[in-house]
């Protein structure tokens, strides 16, 4: 039965019954796969005993949701006709993983492990919020537009009050300039308040702009910008 596999992680952090163990055993001596992830999964348990308490960097959280698509996935779920097996194979399978998510959060003593689900500050916050960070402001048509830039966060942030439309058939496009050349940061297609993260890394951005593009976007800017932020300058 596939959902066997599953178990891996409860199995590492001793949380299965004497049935459910022997049973997993037996597989375990004829699955390399799970061998290795049951190996992977106690060396990761006892590297976090010997951490210590750490304040952690603010990337992380992105970070973690971005490593999130990598995730390797679970094994598909055999077919079967009994509503009672069903449920049972999800039931150890949903088991298993919440076993090994408690086991990484709580193992090693004054070490504290948060997750990326809890109520922690957005990246567009972290930037805004940040020691070091970078404005520059330009009116926009009786609107305001304001470009964030931290270096130690490593991202930019806009924020528009009473942005105008852009021409029909046509977009606003974001363009961090790094290294002399703009690069495409993301595209804004609607009126009114915004508040969004620019793309990319913005760590060694010099300057912000926007331009109006055709709808989708362009790879380099086919027209003048219509605001420009210098982001080097001392705020």
């Amino acid at each position: 039965m596939s959902e066997i596999h599953a178990l891996s992680g409860a199995y590492a952090v001793d949380a299965l019954d004497e049935h459910e163990r022997a049973q997993f055993e037996r597989h375990l001596a004829e699955c390399a796969e799970c061998r290795a992830e049951v190996d992977s999964l106690r060396g990761a348990a006892a590297s976090l005993a010997e951490t210590t308490e750490a304040v952690p960097p603010a990337h992380l959280r992105a970070d973690v949701l971005s490593a999130i698509k990598t995730v390797r996935p679970l094994p598909p779920l055999p077919r079967q006709d009994p509503a009672a097996g069903r449920t049972a194979g999800r039931g150890r399978r949903f088991r298993g993983l919440l076993v090994a998510a408690a086991a990484v959060a709580v193992v090693g003593t004054g070490t504290l492990v948060t997750q990326p689900w809890e109520d922690q500050p957005s990246t567009f916050d972290q930037v805004l919020a940040a020691s070091d960070v970078d404005t520059a402001s330009v009116p926009m048509n009786g609107g305001k537009v304001t470009v964030y830039r931290s270096e130690s966060v490593g991202r930019a942030a806009l924020k528009a009050d009473d942005m105008p439309a852009p021409p029909e058939g046509k977009v606003y496009e974001l363009w961090l300039q790094v290294d002399g050349e703009m690069v495409p940061a993301g595209l804004i297609d609607a009126s009114g308040d915004q508040e969004l993260v620019l793309t990319g890394d913005a760590s060694q951005a010099t300057a912000a702009g926007i331009t109006v593009e055709p709808d989708g976007g362009s790879p380099q800017p086919t027209t003048t910008p219509i605001a420009l932020f210098d982001l080097t300058q001392e705020t």
